[in-house]
């Protein structure tokens, strides 16, 4: 059986594991039910995700003019505290920065390599935290917008990291650590304009569980670049990775973008 089409993100459905979906423009494949299975993953060609043309992939699915020009890959995406869409100030497109920016955000702790601080708007919980690979996540805060968020992170940055090492979170190297505990510590380290957001205690502990058989001792990262064609018994789906018998790991967000071939 083949699967052909473009590929990005998996979508995902939570649940006790968490289900993975490959979403292509005429058919979708439950990733779960290809744990234990071979198969084969063919590099095809390029589609930028913006604009549609069969041009090299630059960065998070784009060629290099949409990543360059296109709203949806400003650098208030990857550094929310410089967002402006509240001061009515514009970046690249103000309708479409303020739809995005001016929602509630979710400054939070998620457990997945280490204890990291990060941003996700409300409306991707908990999605956000299952692309990466958090066994664990707690809100801080709720606040109205991006900007207040991201100047949230900034505070919190200088006692957490806010980047995932991958990894230890495909090798489950993850230390046992009260998230909650760290998570009530924290209001005295948040700025001003967002204290008065912060509540004593959250509203939930969110425990995330992926279908792994197995976690590789060692990890080594396909690259469809240098592998066009790789051949692989699947063991687990974490994050946004796939993981193999032999320790291959690839990353799907990673290769956004790129057309593909999955033969079963």
């Amino acid at each position: 059986m083949q699967y052909d089409g473009v590929l990005t993100k998996m979508q995902t459905e939570i649940g006790n594991p968490i289900q993975y979906y490959l979403v292509f423009e005429n058919s979708f494949l439950n990733v779960n039910q290809l744990l234990n299975k071979e198969l084969e993953i063919a590099f095809q060609g390029y589609q930028c995700l913006n604009c549609g043309k069969k041009k090299k992939i630059f960065r998070q699915g784009f060629c290099y003019d949409c990543f360059m020009s296109s709203a949806s890959a400003g650098d208030w995406i990857m550094k929310p505290e410089l967002s402006t869409a509240h001061l009515d100030i514009e970046d690249r497109d103000l309708e479409y920065e303020k739809r995005v920016q001016l929602q509630p955000h979710i400054v939070y702790l998620a457990l997945s390599s280490e204890v990291k601080v990060g941003v996700t708007r409300k409306t991707q919980v908990p999605t956000r935290w299952i692309d990466q690979g958090a066994i664990e996540a707690v809100p801080i805060v709720e606040v109205p917008n991006r900007y207040l968020a991201g100047i949230a992170e900034v505070a919190l940055k200088d006692h957490f990291s806010d980047k995932t090492n991958w990894r230890k979170m495909l090798q489950n190297e993850v230390p046992a650590v009260d998230i909650v505990s760290e998570r009530n510590k924290l209001e005295s380290l948040l700025p001003d304009e967002v204290k008065p957001y912060f509540a004593p205690t959250p509203e939930k502990l969110y425990h995330l569980d992926y279908p792994v058989l197995q976690y590789p001792k060692k990890v080594n990262s396909l690259s469809l670049d240098k592998t066009p064609v790789f051949n692989g018994r699947l063991t687990g789906i974490k994050g946004q990775y796939l993981i193999f018998e032999d320790g291959t790991v690839f990353n799907i967000r990673t290769f956004e973008g790129y057309v593909v071939k999955i033969t079963l």
